[in-house]
């Protein structure tokens, strides 16, 4: 394989740059270069090689790793429903859906929805492969809420299928910096993945993935941290990120999420100095509040709720002022 360093890769180093485009650890990349399996310009590769753009960089291979098998785990879970054919799990922030790309036998491999799911139910649907046993749809780590999962092939498909027809209605709490203007609105923009920084997603570039996101103001917030903007949000698609990326595409990211804009501390005082008081919320302030679908086997409307967890509804509260 052969990459040439665009422009925007300037001063960058080499590590970093190969490792956000083959979506691999740097640790991984830099093994490469140590071997000998990474040349730039057709000569031997330092990883700490600042790009200058132009360069044609040649990757001769990455070392193998052994296939990842997901792990049971004695792990607790908030079943909110279950039977024979799927249940829904109330899954708190922090905790990974499934391992991540690239992961080994490490503690990237542990600590997982999947692997407390493996623990906690006899058997999953196989669909997803060993890696995702059960899993129909994803939550972010640092998002709390509903998540369903299947126990078996079938219904694992045939939620899928409900998925894909846009048949499952999927509802979201978020608490975002600013005052959204409008009382409602519709944002459709397609997200892609971001061609520099390759953790995030962006509505800026042609040619991603539609996602459509509908959200209602439920209050807005005028406290000694400054505005904010409490709303619901329904999803129509299911893109990475998608919330997110759309609420910071409108200028207000959601509380927590530095990665999409947002500040790792908020301030108040005179002039917010860095002297004055400030918070943090050490996750996003979003949250999977409702989710409702046709069971896949019999049919029957299932509805469920989810409050806000303990840690937002103590964050909002200081916000406001009233659990100073």
């Amino acid at each position: 394989m052969t990459l040439t360093a665009e422009a925007e890769a300037v001063d960058q180093r080499l590590d970093q740059f190969l490792a956000a485009r083959l979506e691999v650890s740097r640790a991984r990349v830099q093994e490469a270069i140590r071997d000998q399996r990474i040349r730039l310009n057709g000569a031997p590769a330092r990883a700490s090689f600042k790009l200058r753009g132009g360069e044609r960089i040649s990757i001769l291979g990455l070392a193998e790793r052994p296939a990842l098998r997901a792990m049971a785990e004695d792990i607790p879970l908030d079943i909110v429903y279950e039977d024979n054919d799927l249940a829904i799990i109330n899954k708190p922030a922090g905790m990974m859906v499934h391992a991540g790309a690239g992961a080994t036998d490490d503690a990237r491999n542990r600590g997982t929805l999947v692997n407390a799911l493996l623990h906690h139910f006899k058997s999953l649907s196989g669909v997803g492969g060993e890696t995702r046993p059960g899993i129909v749809h994803r939550l972010d780590k640092e998002t709390s809420g509903l998540i369903v999962v299947a126990k078996n092939d079938t219904a694992h498909q045939k939620l899928a299928a409900q998925f894909a027809r846009r048949e499952v209605s999927k509802k979201y709490i978020a608490l975002v910096h600013g005052w959204i203007k409008k009382d409602s609105g519709t944002i459709s923009a397609s997200i892609s993945r971001d061609r520099i920084r390759r953790t995030r997603m962006t509505t800026r570039h042609s040619g991603g993935r539609a996602a459509v996101s509908h959200y209602s103001v439920l209050r807005r917030l005028e406290t000694p941290f400054g505005k904010f903007t409490l709303v619901e949000v329904k999803i129509d698609t299911g893109r990475t990120h998608q919330i997110r990326v759309h609420l910071s595409s409108l200028g207000h990211p959601v509380v927590g999420d530095a990665l999409y804009g947002a500040p790792h501390q908020i301030r108040t005082g005179p002039g917010k100095l860095r002297s004055a008081g400030a918070i943090s919320l050490a996750r996003n302030f979003l949250h999977a509040a409702e989710l409702e679908l046709a069971h896949p086997c019999s049919g029957a409307k299932i509805a469920m709720k989810s409050a806000l967890p303990e840690e937002l509804r103590k964050f909002l509260a200081t916000v406001e002022g009233s659990g100073r």
